[in-house]
Order: C-alpha cells, then structure tokens, then sequence
C-alpha cells in the first residue's frame, strides 16, 4: 500500500531475511505500509506470516535487510541504536502479548519507568501514572507487584505503561491473547476508549476477530506480504 500525504508512519518496500545455516529464510518480502494520527489498523494473517516480524520492525526493535520505516518524516533506521533507542522511548508505545511487566517494581512504578527513563522529574511521572491507572480502574491496585496482580490487570498496566509518554503510534502485538474472552473484550474497550480519547495511531496484530472488526482498517498477510489492502 503506498503512503499518503498524511501519513504518520510509513514503511516502503520492507524486506527480512535470516541466514539459517547454509539457507536464508526470507520472512518479510517487500512491505509497503502506512498509517495515518488517529487511525486504528488491524494486521491479520495465519501464524508464521511475518505479522510480527513487521511489527517489530516498524518500531524499531529490529531492522530491516532492506527498506525503510519514517515517523513524522524521521527516517527511523538512518539513527544510531542510542539515538533509536531514544527515539522508541519518546514516540512509540509497544503492548505485547505477555505483559512484560519488571516483577520487582509495583503498577505504579512500572508505569512511571518509560517516563523517567526520559528524564521527567519524580513527581510529574507519579501523577501521570496515577492519573492512567485510575482511568483503567487500578487505583486501588497500583502499589502491587505484578506477580499479585490478575492477568487482565497486569496487561491493564502494560497499556497504561505504553501510553504514559503519549507516543505517536501504539503497536500491539496480541494484547488480548493470553487472556479468557471476558477479559479480553474488557482489555479492549479499554485499549479503543484510550487510544481514541488520546489521537495515537494504534496498529494492532491480532487473531481476535471481534477487535479487527473494531478497526479503521484491516489489512491482511500471507507468505511475508500485504495480500488485502483496501
């Protein structure tokens, strides 16, 4: 899919490749993709197809053998690993499938860590996390570790903590699949009430039909390529 003007994020021709002994495993082949501010896209596709892969690589946790990812006209792979890293910490939020969480820092500090790591002093990263927990009903949860924290609270926490900074793009990557469907449908009025009251564009790889159907636009893989685009 080529770009448009408004694009937020844009990828043109991704490809990955593994060597794996004497083959090479090509995993990505040639990905065109955008996302608009404020947008929601699903990523759907059987398992193995490179939905993942694709994901990591449009937020900079891995590069890519060939083509290029820009955010707000950044040229992503053209940084250094600390000044990506850095980049990652201020525009990006990632939600995993398995939370993720630091087992020896409560909610509360989990969900400040992103915003201290940019430097913000004590206080204002404290307010900020309460204010996030309490809109996902953890106000009374927040001084927990994680190992006492349900598996739907805990990945409560893991968005709040990819939200905290206000990234420009939030990637999740099967928020909901480690969960029973009573939680994942909670998980997911959460993640859409979040996303849509903050303008982030959220591009979500799912294998939960009831939360692509929610999104702005569902774009479909096969074999390392977009098949379904509209």
């Amino acid at each position: 899919m080529k770009g448009t003007m408004d694009s937020l994020l844009e990828a043109t021709g991704l490809f990955k490749r593994y060597r794996m002994a004497d083959t090479e495993l090509e995993v990505l082949r040639g990905i065109d993709f955008s996302v608009a501010a404020g947008e929601v896209v699903a990523i759907v596709g059987p398992s193995g197809v490179g939905k993942s892969t694709l994901l990591h690589i449009l937020g900079g946790l891995d590069r890519p053998s060939g083509g290029s990812v820009r955010l707000n006209a950044v040229d992503v792979f053209s940084l250094s690993d600390t000044d990506l890293a850095r980049f990652r910490n201020q525009y990006i939020g990632f939600v995993f499938q398995f939370h993720h969480l630091l087992p020896d820092f409560t909610a509360l500090e989990n969900v400040m860590l992103p915003l201290m790591i940019q430097g913000q002093s004590v206080e204002p990263c404290r307010e900020r996390a309460v204010e996030l927990l309490h809109r996902v009903g953890l106000s009374q949860r927040m001084h927990h570790l994680p190992a006492e924290l349900s598996g739907g609270e805990s990945q409560r926490v893991a968005v709040v903590r990819a939200l905290a900074t206000r990234p420009q793009v939030v990637l999740a990557d099967e928020p909901s699949g480690n969960l029973d469907v009573e939680r994942s449908a909670e998980l997911h009025d959460m993640m859409w009430e979040l996303v849509r009251d903050q303008g982030q564009a959220f591009v979500i790889v799912t294998h939960d039909l009831s939360l692509s159907e929610r999104a702005d636009r569902v774009i479909r893989m096969e074999d390392g390529r977009i098949v379904v685009s509209p």
